[in-house]
């Protein structure tokens, strides 16, 4: 039997992950979202969807139009979400420098989920710098989760040491 973890209390303009529902939930975000790869702005948009998952930093989704797509090639790797559904993965090349299984999207997201529809998202792990209204992200600790973390959320936060019996 293992312990859940003592929730942070979120300070003024935070959110706690562990306010965030189960199942996630999709959400519009007018923030400022950029990703930066190999100095070039591949991502750039006021239009992004967040999902919101119990524990887990959120995920941010971006329109493929607000996407320099032409970097982006399909990796062949796919995984399945319990809610979402099957993902399928991008390897991205800019100028010369290559990040495989850089992002993901959802063609065909299960019902609930058709906000994120052909949306991607990367893990900002892979990019030089992924940031939201100005603020540089930091990755959702693990390595699995795409989830990015900024000053407005505190955790504990999944995928960090201990937390995979959460």
């Amino acid at each position: 039997m293992f312990n859940r973890p003592k929730r942070i209390e979120p300070g003024p303009g935070q959110e706690s992950v562990w306010d965030y529902p189960r199942p996630p939930r999709v959400e519009d975000s007018p923030k400022h979202v950029q990703v930066i790869f190999n100095g070039v702005v591949i991502a750039d948009t006021h239009r992004a969807r967040r999902v919101l998952e119990t524990a887990g930093a959120p995920v941010y989704y971006i329109p493929p139009e607000d996407i320099q797509m032409q970097y982006f090639s399909h990796s062949g790797r796919r995984t399945f979400c319990e809610w979402k559904g099957w993902a399928s993965y991008y390897d991205l090349e800019v100028n010369g420098k290559h990040s495989s299984m850089a992002a993901w999207t959802y063609a065909q997201p299960t019902p609930g989920f058709e906000g994120i529809r052909d949306f991607v998202a990367f893990y900002a792990s892979k990019m030089d710098a992924c940031t939201v209204n100005g603020e540089r992200v930091r990755p959702q600790p693990g390595g699995f989760y795409g989830g990015w973390v900024t000053d407005e959320i505190v955790g504990p936060v999944k995928g960090e040491p201990g937390s995979e019996y959460w």
